[in-house]
């Protein structure tokens, strides 16, 4: 009996090892899988979006290193006098906020494609780059007005390209037959505009994904901003309310302006702001270390958007931004003037205070 009962144990301990080593086994294929494929995320964020090549921004008085004639390192700039760096390991992701909708009709609103065009892209009305600096582990947000006057690149219906006219920077991203067309032009005007910065993903995002995303974490508070009366979109919210928005309420929050008000872009887009604040922080406890909420959130996304991010880049951000800082004070408004055109709106930019805006963001003192 005795004997039998120490050959059952001694089965039964082989048993439980060789279920433990199993389970080690899994747990360290999944953890290298896990760093293979966040190793290659990481390989692919730094690879510029959408054909960029890397130049030396040239802002204001700087000049470009890397010549005998300079005396400075290459990529190196020298602005009011003092030497900077670029700050090669920062990763700007482009947003773009779209003004159609791809899965829902919201408010009876629907935009239709004519694929024998070459302008079926819609306008961009929110843009926003995302800075994640790894130096300071922070995540920074540069707002740009959709009225802001730029070159934009232009193509008739058929294809033909036409050249380069002054123009709000939110059209360019009509043009193009396809999403992702549309998309590499919005990120290339939007370089250029900044002084060629490097622009690493984008992520174009069709507004009708907000009642989704905003409701996955259980809404966002805020206090009103301005007055946002619109019966026919059930939109009855004053200045001063503190309310939690949910579903087709937090899309209207962000999308709509007074449109017969002069300059009610930026009111919206101070809103909009406002908004990205506070889901960040809301995302961010929701997710409280656990990376299965990101991807989820990720997931939700990928029929409302189109993106050059996969999920091995996205895990990667997910994972290395975790801890990140993103406060108000991370998100900045590129300075200007609106005045009114012949037609339209036109936000010009404070060409001074973009430089030193640049120069702060993604550079740093030598």
């Amino acid at each position: 009996m005795i004997e039998d009962k120490i050959i059952i144990e001694k089965k039964t301990f082989t048993a439980w090892g060789r279920l433990v080593f199993t389970l080690i086994v899994i747990a360290l294929l999944i953890t290298g899988i896990f760093l293979l494929v966040r190793q290659a995320g990481r390989r692919s964020l730094y690879e510029l979006s959408s054909g960029l090549e890397s130049e030396s921004a040239d802002v204001g008085e700087a000049v470009a290193g890397g010549s005998p004639d300079t005396g400075i390192a290459e990529g190196h700039i020298i602005y009011n006098g003092n030497e900077y760096a670029p700050n090669r390991d920062l990763i700007c992701i482009l947003v773009m906020g779209l003004d159609k909708e791809t899965v829902t009709e919201i408010g009876g609103q629907s935009w239709e494609t004519n694929p024998d065009s070459y302008n079926n892209g819609g306008q961009a009305d929110a843009l926003f780059l995302l800075l994640l600096n790894p130096h300071d582990e922070n995540i920074y947000a540069v707002s740009i007005n959709r009225n802001t006057m730029a070159d934009v690149d232009i193509w008739d219906d058929e294809g033909n390209y036409r050249g380069i006219l002054k123009e709000q920077i939110a059209l360019q991203h009509g043009y193009g037959n396809d999403d992702v067309t549309c998309a590499e032009h919005q990120v290339k005007a939007v370089s250029r505009l900044m002084y060629n910065i490097p622009i690493h993903a984008y992520a174009a995002i069709s507004m009708d994904a907000i009642p989704e995303l905003n409701d996955a974490i259980g809404g966002i508070t805020v206090e009103v901003l301005d007055d946002i009366v619109y019966p026919e979109y059930d939109m009855d919210l004053h200045r001063g309310q503190v309310v939690t928005l949910m579903g087709d309420t937090a899309y209207w929050y962000v999308r709509l302006r007074h449109e017969d008000e002069f300059d009610s872009n930026s009111l919206r887009l101070e809103r909009q702001k406002q908004y990205l604040t506070a889901f960040a922080v809301a995302a961010r406890e929701r997710m409280d270390g656990d990376i299965n909420v990101a991807v989820s959130l990720f997931t939700t996304l990928q029929k409302y958007m189109v993106t050059d991010l996969n999920l091995s880049s996205y895990t990667y951000l997910a994972t290395e931004t975790m801890d990140y800082a993103f406060t108000e004070e991370n998100i900045y408004s590129v300075k200007g003037e609106t005045l009114q055109g012949e037609q339209f709106e036109e936000f010009y930019l404070d060409d001074d205070a973009l430089q030193e805006l640049i120069v702060k963001l993604f550079y740093e003192p030598v």
